[in-house]
């Protein structure tokens, strides 16, 4: 039997078919030490890999660096930057800025506190911290000297009561929208 939209999927048989974390996310920097300094020094995230690299990507040799920051479970943000500022120009990517394309993190209060003690006495304009309470977490947003946003998301102390009540209204949550009720159903705020 297939699966359809209204079968939710058993955690045993999604444990099997499910990617087990993000492996790493990857960015595009202008400026590998200042990228470093900012992910290191500022946002604690521990420099764990820097790979140098000639390789043929899009029908030409290119000399690159890539580097990874690590994250508590394994996973990392990497960053590549290209030697030859025209391939530097061809793999970057424009952001369409806007709150909503950021890459969020679970951490704890007192982490979220520190990473926000950090970027402020670090002095980044551009970092823009601000912290957004959406009832079921509370998040620090702040952007990168690449315009790429970070959320560090802090847990609802009610967060498995949360998580089960969405679990088991998700499909008829979608399809309710889908038919045209739009009504928040985010009692947590």
């Amino acid at each position: 039997m297939t699966q359809t939209m209204t079968e939710p999927r058993t955690e045993l048989n999604a444990s099997r078919t499910q990617p087990l974390r993000l492996h790493h996310h990857a960015w595009i920097t202008d400026d590998q030490e200042a990228n470093r300094h900012f992910y290191e020094d500022v946002i604690g995230l521990p420099l764990v890999a820097t790979w140098t690299e000639r390789e043929v990507l899009s029908g030409a040799e290119r000399a690159y660096c890539h580097t990874l920051y690590g994250l508590a479970d394994g996973s990392a943000l990497a960053f590549f930057q290209f030697a030859d500022p025209e391939d530097q120009e061809e793999f970057k990517t424009g952001i369409n800025t806007t709150p909503l394309r950021h890459i969020a993190f679970k951490v704890e209060a007192e982490a979220q506190d520190a990473i926000r003690e950090r970027v402020t006495a670090a002095d980044y304009p551009q970092a823009n911290p601000h912290v957004l309470d959406h009832g079921f977490c509370v998040s620090l947003y702040i952007t990168d000297p690449n315009g790429l946003i970070l959320e560090f998301a802090v847990d609802h102390p009610d967060v498995e009561k949360i998580d089960a009540e969405r679990r088991a209204t998700a499909h008829a949550d979608l399809g309710r929208w889908l038919a045209g009720d739009h009504t928040s159903n985010n009692n947590w705020r």
